[in-house]
């Protein structure tokens, strides 16, 4: 199972490219890789676009459209997949509270012949995202603009296997300084 990190927006909110900005000492890009690695994906790429940087560990995909959105990450992370893949791990660099224990979960979900899930919070559906390679092309047709794999969860949820994650990670997100500032006291004010 691949992971796929998502980290192409420019921040607009947050005034800065969200991959680059730091969280406990480590670049929100770098955690997000460690994560997925940790939580058992291999390879894992990353889609960037807004800034290009090296990510150690993982295989970084540009993404040309990235001011068009999340959908157009999602595809440019499908169509960067080796043939030997046959499912990806999708998960956002801006969700610094989803932990490696959260991606085991989905990895292990996989292993007991899950080939779409998601992991819930407190009952409601967010990221990460399993996906088997035979959802790709529906998942690929229905990103588009700030939509990722969500129209497709709601379309085929009779299919989607629900993952309980809220005893291990968050789904909590960095849009501004303030969710930064909340984020950073959480782990510790580090």
């Amino acid at each position: 199972m691949a992971g796929l990190l998502l980290a192409a927006g420019s921040g607009s909110r947050l005034g800065r490219p969200k991959a680059l900005v730091e969280l406990a000492g480590e670049r929100l890009v770098d955690r997000g890789t460690r994560t997925l690695t940790e939580g058992g994906c291999t390879p894992v790429l990353v889609v960037l676009g807004a800034v290009d940087t090296t990510v150690s560990g993982a295989v970084t995909v540009h993404n040309p459209d990235w001011p068009t959105g999340m959908g157009s990450s999602v595809r440019a992370g499908i169509d960067a997949m080796p043939d030997t893949v046959d499912a990806l791990l999708v998960a956002l660099a801006d969700q610094p509270l989803v932990t490696p224990e959260a991606v085991r979960r989905l990895v292990e979900a996989y292993g007991q012949g899950a080939r779409a899930a998601v992991a819930t919070y407190h009952g409601n559906p967010r990221n990460p995202v399993l996906l088997g390679r035979e959802h790709w092309s529906t998942v690929y047709s229905m990103a588009e603009q700030d939509v990722g794999a969500r129209p497709f969860l709601r379309a085929y949820s009779h299919l989607v296997t629900a993952v309980v994650c809220d005893d291990v990670a968050s789904p909590e997100d960095i849009d501004t300084e303030e969710d930064l500032a909340r984020l950073t006291e959480a782990l510790g004010g580090v």
